[in-house]
């Protein structure tokens, strides 16, 4: 019976942690998508406005973004380190930069982001190894 409670208590825990990555990871690609806009939008949309006018106006999108990853990285920061937020951070904003990159500027990948991606994932393997695997 107490192992039983035991079990129930770290399942309570495991789902709470998980709830809290989940939604982290939610709104970290909800916020790269208007940090990407931000960035690079304004390459397409007024890339014949003065430079200026294109920087006040990826800061007003900016703002949006922020409004998403500050919270997203208080609740990641709850249960991941702060090397394990960017990380997932740095998987995210790839995730969401090639594919922007492909329709909404028509650019062409190439291997190399093949390659930035399997690096990525290395990454990803070494700072979240010892929370999936042990020590």
């Amino acid at each position: 019976m107490i192992a039983a409670g035991l079990r129930g208590s770290k399942q309570v825990i495991l789902m709470s942690t998980m709830n809290r990555i989940v939604i982290s990871i939610i709104l970290l690609c909800c916020s790269n998508v208007f940090m990407t806009l931000a960035w690079y939008g304004h390459l397409k949309n007024m890339s014949h406005r003065h430079w200026v006018v294109a920087a006040l106006c990826s800061w007003g999108i900016a703002l949006f973004e922020y409004l998403l990853q500050v919270p997203a990285n208080r609740i990641g920061h709850e249960v991941m380190t702060v090397g394990q937020l960017k990380i997932l951070q740095e998987v995210i904003t790839l995730s969401v930069f090639v594919p922007f990159s492909i329709f909404f500027l028509k650019e062409r990948p190439t291997l190399d982001y093949l390659g930035a991606g399997i690096c990525l994932l290395g990454a990803v393997f070494f700072v979240f190894r010892k929370r999936f695997f042990g020590s």
